[in-house]
């Protein structure tokens, strides 16, 4: 990872990007009845995608941060199973898998506009501590999204985290592991250092797609293979 310190550049470059990123999600947020209205589920998934690919352009060309990508990016029913450092991975994702379906927090699907495009896109709703019934729900749809030959997105440390650090992987990453029963292929990012809060800096992004883990592992198997795959970029330096 390659990384600048703050300095005047980065400062003003970070200032662009917001104001480029929110007005554009404004923008587009607005249309989102118009596109459902006339084009349904394939409306929303146009313009979720279309939102995506502002942001990468915008970290690309208004950041100036390049977006390295190492090994094969997977496609078809698979666990993908990322590092979660800054909320570049977590909109970048349209981006970079092949119409994945995501994993995410409930919240997401009641914000104005943009929750009602999410869920037809196919976010997969995550309600923790919300018991069995919940849980049932989530795989359903998980399993629902599979068949549709999408690969599911998850962060399995369930939040962000330092880059640095190496959290235990949430319980319920494993439980649905061995519910849905799918491959998994981990990745590792490392966008902390420059992409973490409003302040972003100039430098490199890199995903580090990993080795299939098949499915059928037991739990203490598949958690320590997923967490060493994930933290592959991982250092207390940055």
């Amino acid at each position: 990872m390659n990384k600048s310190p703050l300095g005047i550049g980065n400062a003003l470059r970070s200032i662009a990007f917001s104001l480029f990123f929110y007005t554009c999600s404004v923008l587009m947020g607005l249309t989102i009845p118009f596109f459902i209205a006339f084009g349904g589920r394939e409306g929303a998934i146009w313009i979720c995608t279309r939102w995506s690919n502002m942001h990468r352009w915008g970290v690309v060309h208004i950041m100036g941060t390049k977006v390295v990508i190492e090994g094969t990016v997977p496609s078809g029913p698979v666990f993908v199973a990322l590092k979660h450092e800054s909320m570049f991975e977590a909109i970048d994702l349209p981006t970079l898998l092949p119409f994945p379906a995501v994993f995410a927090k409930v919240e997401l699907l009641r914000v104005p506009l943009w929750g009602r495009a999410a869920g037809l896109y196919g976010l997969v709703p995550v309600e923790r501590d919300q018991g069995a019934k919940a849980l049932r729900a989530m795989v359903s749809a998980a399993r629902g999204l599979s068949q549709q030959n999408r690969p599911l997105a998850i962060f399995p440390e369930g939040t962000r985290v330092r880059h640095g650090t190496r959290p235990a992987l949430q319980a319920g990453f494993a439980g649905l592991y061995k519910m849905i029963g799918l491959p998994v292929v981990p990745v590792a990012v490392n966008s902390g250092p420059l992409l973490h809060g409003f302040w972003k800096r100039r430098g490199t992004v890199t995903y580090r797609f990993g080795e299939v883990i098949p499915a059928g592992l037991p739990r203490e198997e598949i958690e320590a293979r997923v967490k060493a795959a994930i933290n592959a970029l991982n250092s207390e330096e940055g």
